[in-house]
């Protein structure tokens, strides 16, 4: 009761957000090109002015200060008034976030290897949309709509370009159908290579390797320097990887009310010579769709410290000296607890342990409110 109360409070407090991101049709290549150049060069017009003005007088510009310098530049530019506040109102979050005076130039050279890919963002008052079209800048650029796009309540968005020059607009809604979980148990995983992730149930989903399945194909188009197919491989490998990453994801969220993910950090073992294994699994982006469509269906979400889940036996809560340790003990699949006689399943030990430090997190905070 206590617990379905607090989750109620804070779905109440955070109103989820969603994005659709819908592809653009390639009629439109050549048009968002040029605006994107544009919104490059207020990008690298306002970076300098501000850096400028630091040396000058030891001062940073603010957004605030920076629109009586940008006032008219879009009678002068194919670029809505909105969006050239959006791109200044980012230029000054991103300096503060990387601490720095001046940010990296964004260059609009297709022929330059440090193009930057384009981006044109916007505000709501700068767009009309509906089924099929977004009209920006007295242009209707038609899309495909997969989601039908006069049932949403835009709040901001933009156009972005992938790296195979396919443009894309992402929109920002606060009314996109909530995910509805039917479950009242609780369940944990535990992330890992062999298996990309194991449930205290004991379910498994088989890691697909995709960089790895690809690779042979993708090292003789690099050798034979075709471009255009080295691109297409490598979004085939992040769109296969996706699909099953969203499908699992989404899977777990309608059957639990309460997921309990490990620590692991992707960071560090990418410093070991399991890096090709650990990024091609793509934790990080597992546990961030986790996050929030857990927020979005009200699921309990908790990521716990995973340290000594895999050597401690889940029935008794002894750590053996025969259970597996760190890296050097990756050949141990299973092991079999001398103080109680258990037989553990690597993966499994582990996953529910997780999940009863899981139940013991949740606990404090119940009570606690």
């Amino acid at each position: 009761m206590l617990a379905d109360l607090f989750i109620g409070r804070w779905i109440c407090y955070n109103k989820p957000m969603k994005t659709l991101k819908l592809r653009i049709k390639d009629k439109h290549t050549q048009t968002l090109n040029h605006l994107a150049t544009e919104v490059n060069f207020v990008w690298n017009y306002v970076n300098d002015l501000c850096f400028t003005h630091l040396k000058r007088t030891g001062q940073f510009f603010s957004a605030y200060d920076v629109a009586r310098y940008t006032a008219g530049a879009s009678k002068e530019l194919n670029l809505h008034s909105q969006t050239i506040q959006a791109v200044t109102e980012e230029l000054m979050t991103r300096r503060k976030q990387f601490k720095k005076a001046k940010l990296n130039w964004r260059v609009s050279n297709k022929q330059s290897s440090r193009r930057s890919l384009g981006w044109i963002p916007f505000k709501k008052s700068a767009v009309r949309y509906g089924n099929g079209f977004v009209q920006y800048a007295k242009t209707a650029f038609k899309l495909w709509d997969s989601y039908g796009l006069d049932q949403y309540h835009v709040k901001t968005g933009c156009f972005v370009e992938d790296a195979r020059g396919r443009w894309y607009v992402c929109l920002v809604v606060d009314n996109a159908p909530k995910l509805e979980s039917k479950g009242t148990e609780s369940i944990s995983v535990d992330l890992g290579l062999k298996d990309l992730a194991t449930l205290s149930n004991g379910q498994k989903l088989k890691s697909s390797k995709y960089y790895r399945r690809d690779e042979q194909k993708l090292g003789i188009a690099q050798r034979a320097r075709k471009k255009k197919r080295v691109r297409a491989i490598h979004a085939k490998i992040k769109n296969t990887r996706q699909n099953q990453l969203h499908q699992f994801s989404t899977e777990l969220v309608k059957a639990y009310a309460a997921i309990v993910v490990g620590d692991v950090s992707s960071k560090a073992l990418a410093k070991t010579k399991l890096a090709k294994s650990v990024l091609d699994a793509g934790w990080s982006s597992f546990k961030t769709l986790l996050c929030y469509k857990c927020e979005n269906a009200g699921v309990w979400f908790e990521e716990v410290s995973e340290r000594y889940t895999t050597q401690t036996c889940s029935c008794c809560g002894n750590t053996s000296a025969n259970s597996p340790k760190g890296r050097a003990g990756l050949g141990i699949r299973e092991w079999t607890c001398p103080e109680c006689g258990a037989v553990h399943d690597r993966d499994i030990n582990a996953a529910r342990n997780i999940l009863a430090l899981g139940h013991e997190r949740l606990a404090a905070g119940i009570l606690a409110i």
